[in-house]
């Protein structure tokens, strides 16, 4: 791990707030960590992709440090945020976003995709945030957001494997607030809709509203400065997918039918 810098006096001049973004070499956690250096924050980025990460960070060199991180190990993840902290003291807010995609339905259904996507897409999280909480909680201040998908809000056809790991990083959340309150842990849920990525290229279907994931960083980083549990975009695509969670299976599976081709 590179925690890279001039040390741990030197990044706490100014008391500029830490962030620590998984998943940050692509997508939306390299578009975040983009968008809060160069509005002036600290940013610790954590990926697999080492070479993507050193890439990310030369873009604002004096704001960002790299700790390249597999979040599915659990041990090297409480030793990356140990890492961190020691480097460029207390994390004050984390993204947990690192995450994947495997289309799956009923022709290619497959415990091992399952597994693979809730090892990453949940246990990821589950790791950060048992590394975490300890320190926020003995600390009595953080910040923590989880980025799950509206994949969760239902079941949806091909998303078998991807949308029940996001459904849990929902229920996880819920559960968690209240104790996170208590604790002066402020703990949110990002749940994005389609964004323009390497992930949702994949897809070989429509994808409407499809946002520029520059455009969802700056929806994202607003929502981490607001006081709200859910940050949900785009608002016109996440609206519909939280009024169907509303209908019930005689009327949501004819829409789903109609409405993906399903």
């Amino acid at each position: 791990m590179d925690g890279g810098g001039n040390g741990q006096q030197a990044d706490r001049i100014g008391g500029t707030p830490l962030t620590w973004i998984t998943g940050a070499s692509s997508g939306i956690g390299q578009a975040l960590a983009i968008h809060l250096a160069n509005a002036g924050g600290r940013v610790a980025l954590s990926a697999r992709n080492t070479g993507d990460l050193a890439a990310t960070a030369r873009s604002s060199a004096e704001r960002m440090r790299i700790f390249p991180l597999d979040v599915t190990d659990r041990e090297a993840t409480a030793a990356t945020v140990a890492a961190i902290e020691s480097t460029l003291g207390p994390i004050d807010r984390a993204v947990l976003n690192a995450g994947t995609h495997i289309p799956m339905s009923l022709g290619d259904f497959s415990a091992d995709t399952a597994r693979r996507l809730m090892e990453v897409n949940y246990m990821g999280v589950v790791h950060g945030l048992e590394a975490l909480l300890p320190r926020m909680r003995a600390r009595g201040r953080g910040h923590v957001a989880v980025v799950a998908s509206v994949a969760g809000y239902r079941g949806l056809p091909t998303a078998a494997a991807y949308g029940p790991s996001k459904a849990a990083l929902i229920n996880l959340c819920e559960a968690l607030k209240p104790d996170c309150d208590r604790a002066g842990i402020r703990l949110q849920l990002v749940c994005p809709g389609f964004v323009d990525t390497p992930l949702t290229a994949r897809n070989g279907f429509p994808m409407p509203d499809l946002m520029p994931v520059e455009d969802a960083a700056r929806v994202l980083a607003d929502g981490l400065d607001s006081g709200g549990f859910e940050i949900a975009f785009p608002k016109r695509f996440t609206r519909k997918l939280k009024l169907a969670r509303l209908l019930p299976y005689r009327a949501y599976f004819p829409l789903v039918r109609k409405a993906t081709g399903a």
